[in-house]
């Protein structure tokens, strides 16, 4: 039988099903992997498969093991969102994007690094050390979801589950050359999710091929989820993408996201894959979406505001870190202090000056507007367009500690991500090609609970353009 680490997680589930592979022996196979993980990927490892692995392999998503990022609550795991803050904490409840995914047949193999509380582009904010990219171990995975895109690029996991709150699915997918997807705001359970900014965090998965990302996704959608009010139902179930044409696409491709800032690499990339799309039967043209230049200043209005609420919580009394001192209030001091590093806290700092009284309208209020603008750009482009495409990274791969010093050059790497989050839409990113020895990756955005068609057209651009991943695995 061939390695079974060399099949995708929808290949190997199918021979699982059809009594070919032993869900143990991939099990293990995986594990013994992840074990001796050299890139930093992991936060813990399963020691050994859960004890219903066999029954688990009955379900349709064959037993095959699932990597999860740190920031989702697993029962009596560590999850510690990438923070020192919550360093050794083991949860009572597990998330419930996980949950089903579990329920589905997926046993879990182990958590994997992070940004911390998701704020970065590099994994480098990390209270665990950074991850290092599988093309280039001097080169950053992207963030914050670094840790499951290089397990899953590397072979360390045949799939994964990231957040994405401003591109941290997308981005990382794009720069170690696999396939990630944010699934429209709601579409998946927040529930368990450690929170960063909660009107924009978003489940979703990173996968080899996009036929995985389709079959894992539709074990995370469904019902309502009454522990989350900002679940959604979801309208279909999502399907195994199979078209191979794309007659009658319309595919828009915003003039504010395909030109300057990009590297020329990259734009080559994008371009060839505008061109594939039209042999294959799509209408490409160009169109407008004219504030989403504003949505990074937007974003970093919103998504710190949010995190100053939602980080909070981390005082030291009831769970993680807890720094003793003679008064509350220096208790308080110094568990923020010594718990979170200095991205959380130039966040924190951000977002509590933004809603403070005097300064809530001028930032908070004015960001608020900006993206209710973005939300009606993407609308409008949605009427003339099924589907809209730009790269989804601006750059390859940058060298580790490049950007550490320079938070703007850092923000700066999810500009091309933030406005589908602004706007709650679902988006895709597809690795389509290669420029100076490093993927890169093509991102497609669609309307709200667009998913199905946005991997049947995604599918069809991936046989087409045929990238061959193996070498980040060698």
């Amino acid at each position: 039988m061939s390695d079974p680490i060399a099949l995708s997680a929808a290949e190997a589930a199918s021979r699982v099903h059809a009594g070919a592979l032993d869900p143990a022996e991939l099990f293990d196979a995986y594990q013994s992997r992840a074990a001796a993980d050299e890139l930093n990927a992991f936060t813990w490892v399963a020691e050994e498969p859960p004890t219903a692995t066999a029954a688990m392999a009955e379900g349709p998503l064959g037993g095959v093991p699932l990597a999860v990022k740190d920031l989702f609550c697993t029962r009596g795991v560590p999850s510690q969102a990438g923070s020192r803050i919550l360093q050794g904490y083991e949860p009572p409840y597990t998330a419930t994007a996980v949950e089903r995914l579990e329920q589905a047949g997926a046993p879990l193999l182990g958590k994997t690094n992070q940004d911390e509380f998701a704020m970065g582009s590099s994994n480098e904010n990390s209270g665990y050390g950074p991850v290092l990219n599988p093309w280039d171990r001097g080169r950053v995975p992207g963030g914050s979801s670094g840790g499951s895109a290089a397990a899953v690029a590397a072979g360390l996991a045949p799939w994964a589950l990231g957040t994405d709150t401003g591109g941290s699915i997308r981005q990382p997918a794009s720069l170690c050359g696999i396939v990630g997807l944010k699934p429209t705001y709601g579409a998946v359970s927040r529930y368990g999710m450690i929170a960063f900014a909660s009107s924009l965090d978003q489940a979703g998965p990173l996968t080899r091929n996009v036929t995985d990302a389709a079959l894992i996704l539709g074990q995370m959608v469904g019902p309502r989820d009454r522990c989350d009010s900002t679940s959604l139902e979801f309208p279909e179930s999502i399907e195994l993408p199979t078209a191979t044409r794309l007659d009658g696409a319309a595919i828009g491709v915003p003039e504010e996201l395909s030109g300057e800032g990009i590297e020329d690499g990259v734009l080559r990339a994008f371009e060839e894959t505008l061109h594939i799309a039209e042999r294959l039967g799509a209408t490409v043209k160009r169109c407008r979406l004219p504030h989403a230049p504003h949505a990074l200043s937007a974003y970093y209005v919103l998504a710190p505001a949010e995190a100053s609420s939602n980080l909070a919580r981390y005082d030291g009394v009831r769970y993680g870190l807890r720094e003793e001192a003679e008064t509350l209030l220096e208790m308080y001091t110094r568990t923020r202090r010594d718990g979170f590093g200095a991205e959380v806290k130039r966040r924190i700092m951000l977002g509590t000056y933004a809603l403070s009284s005097g300064y809530y309208e001028a930032y908070y209020g004015r960001a608020q507007r900006v993206r209710t603008k973005i939300v009606e750009d993407f609308r409008a482009a949605f009427e003339d367009f099924d589907l809209v495409a730009c790269p989804t990274s601006p750059t390859v791969a940058f060298e580790l500690g490049a950007r550490t010093g320079d938070p703007l050059a850092m923000y700066m790497s999810d500009v091309l991500t933030v406005p589908m989050s602004l706007a709650g839409v679902p988006a895709l990113s597809l690795p389509n090609g290669m420029s100076d020895g490093l993927p890169t990756g093509f991102q497609l955005a669609g309307p709200p609970f667009s998913e199905n068609r946005l991997l049947d057209v995604a599918f069809a651009l991936e046989q087409a353009i045929d990238f061959d991943a193996v070498p980040a695995r060698a």
